[in-house]
C-alpha cells in the first residue's frame, strides 16, 4: 500500500513459491488467479464495485480506480471496494482497516494452503506501516 510495505509470499529459502493476482474483497475473502487478468474480469461479476491497488492508496487522496481494461498483475494485492468508498480521501484509519484486512486475507489463506501442503512450502506475510509526517497529519 502507499503507507505500507510488505514481504508477499515469501517461501522456506527465499524464493517466491507461488504468484497470484490476490484480490481482498468487501467482506474480506481473498479471491487469487494464478495468470493475469483484466479488470473487467472481476468487476462483471461485481456490479457497484470497483477495484484500486494497494500501491495507489495514499492518505488524504481519492481512491485511484484499476480500469476495466487494465491487468492486474501477478504479486500485487487489489481491493474490491463498493462506488461509495470512490473519490473519498482516505484516512489513515481507513488505511490501516484495509491493510489489516488484506493480511488477515492473505495469512488465512496461507494457513488454508498450510493444512494441504508440506513444510517447505510454508508462505509468510508481513506487513509494515511506514508512517510519514505527511501520513500522520503533520507538516514541515
Amino acid at each position: 500500500m502507499g503507507s505500507c510495505a510488505s514481504n508477499l509470499y515469501t517461501s522456506k529459502g527465499g524464493g517466491n513459491k507461488s504468484t497470484f493476482v490476490n484480490i481482498v474483497l468487501s467482506n474480506g475473502k481473498l479471491q487469487q488467479f494464478k495468470e493475469p487478468i483484466k479488470a473487467w474480469h472481476v468487476l462483471s461479476q461485481n456490479p457497484n464495485h470497483f477495484i484500486c491497488s494497494s500501491e495507489s492508496m495514499y492518505v488524504g487522496s481519492p481512491l485511484h480506480p484499476v480500469l476495466p481494461n487494465q491487468e492486474l498483475h501477478l504479486d500485487h494485492v487489489y481491493f474490491l471496494l463498493p462506488f461509495s468508498k470512490s473519490n473519498v480521501p482516505l484516512s489513515l484509519q481507513d488505511l490501516c482497516a484495509l491493510a489489516i484486512k488484506a493480511n488477515t486475507a492473505l495469512v488465512n489463506d496461507s494457513n488454508s494452503m498450510l493444512k494441504s501442503s508440506s513444510v517447505s512450502e510454508i508462505r509468510n506475510f508481513q506487513t509494515h506501516p511506514i508512517l510519514s509526517n505527511v501520513s500522520l497529519g503533520y507538516s514541515h
